[in-house]
């Protein structure tokens, strides 16, 4: 069985290791969460897009990778329902949907590592390496910077289009249909992808941070400090919720492979529970991102504000025009 992102493996071919009780918690806690986070992320990202629309400059490259990212947590979101209606009652769709499912869901999982890392880099670049070619407003160059990382995690996503299936798992009492790899093999690779491409980026994210920290702390620049606050909260979030999660699904895979001490009966149970919490916990980040905007992002705030003031209350237009010049002036949503 595959071990990545949507996979369930309850491992019911060895009747000597009962799962039962996993399987209801995963019925139970996966379809919960999944709401709570679908909801608060379609509101939150979906503000994202509204307020970036409304008030700010997306000839700033900044604002223009916030804006692919908050469309990238959307596109992951999409396929959060259809995960937790298989948890309940198996996969119940189409082959078809079962191919595009997964292969949103990846989409949504390579674009924003690559989103962020991207970020971070831009970041990296404009404190301890300034040039004054990053400082433009150039909108094209933003848009092709996007385009090709679209390019990059549609191709990452690709096998789980091509390689996934509705199969068959066997329950105890009567067998279920699932949605995940067919081969072994394209499992395997789907684990190992995900796993490099994931640490990869986290070793790139880490050097510029050390940088960027370093160089911060000797120039105490508040505008930069506040604006590297916002990215790196973001960031780590992010990359700390999704280690666990993938540590686990190797680990799951050495399980299935028989591998000593994962294929024990004890030892198995226990990383599906595992499995279960650490992904609750890195599917999260996709509602998460628009709540850092409204904590630590005094802009976002302020937009977020005046947006509220003008639908419950109507415009204060000497308010707002104070308000508009002070926060177009500078280049992006801190």
């Amino acid at each position: 069985m595959n071990d990545s992102d949507t996979s369930y493996d309850y491992d019911y071919d060895d009747e000597a290791c009962e799962k039962g009780e996993v399987v209801k918690f995963g019925s139970i806690a996966v379809p919960a969460f999944f709401s709570f986070v679908i909801t608060l992320s379609l509101v939150g990202n979906l503000l994202v897009l509204v307020i970036l629309a409304l008030y700010e400059n997306l000839k700033s490259l900044t604002n223009i990778l916030i804006l692919n990212l908050a469309v990238s947590d959307l596109v992951f979101t999409s396929g959060l329902p259809f995960w937790a209606i298989y948890h309940m009652w198996g996969w119940l769709f189409h082959k078809a949907l079962c191919k595009i499912v997964t292969f949103v869901f990846f989409i949504g999982f390579y674009s924003s590592v690559l989103f962020l890392t991207v970020m971070t880099v831009y970041r990296y670049l404009t404190v301890v390496h300034p040039l004054r070619d990053l400082k433009t407003r150039n909108v094209t160059k933003g848009i092709l910077v996007s385009v090709f990382l679209w390019i990059i995690s549609v191709g990452a996503a690709v096998p789980s289009l091509i390689f996934s299936n509705i199969v068959s798992i066997p329950h105890k009492d009567e067998p279920s249909l699932g949605c995940e790899y067919e081969d072994e093999l394209w499992a395997t690779f789907g684990v190992s992808q995900q796993n490099v491409f994931f640490l990869a980026s986290s070793v790139v994210v880490a050097f510029c941070y050390c940088r960027i920290l370093g160089r911060i702390r000797r120039s105490r620049s508040h505008t930069k400090s506040r604006a590297v606050k916002l990215i790196l909260c973001i960031v780590v979030v992010f990359f700390l919720g999704w280690v666990p999660y993938n540590v686990v699904i190797f680990l799951r895979l050495l399980a299935d492979k028989l591998v000593p001490p994962f294929e024990d009966c004890e030892v198995s149970i226990r990383l599906d529970y595992a499995f279960y919490v650490c992904r609750l916990i890195a599917f999260s980040h996709c509602c998460l991102n628009p709540v850092f905007y409204a904590l630590i992002g005094v802009k976002f705030r302020a937009h977020l504000k005046r947006m509220f003031q003008k639908i419950f209350r109507g415009p204060d237009p000497v308010q707002i025009q104070g308000r508009m010049q002070n926060v177009i002036s500078q280049g992006s949503m801190y």
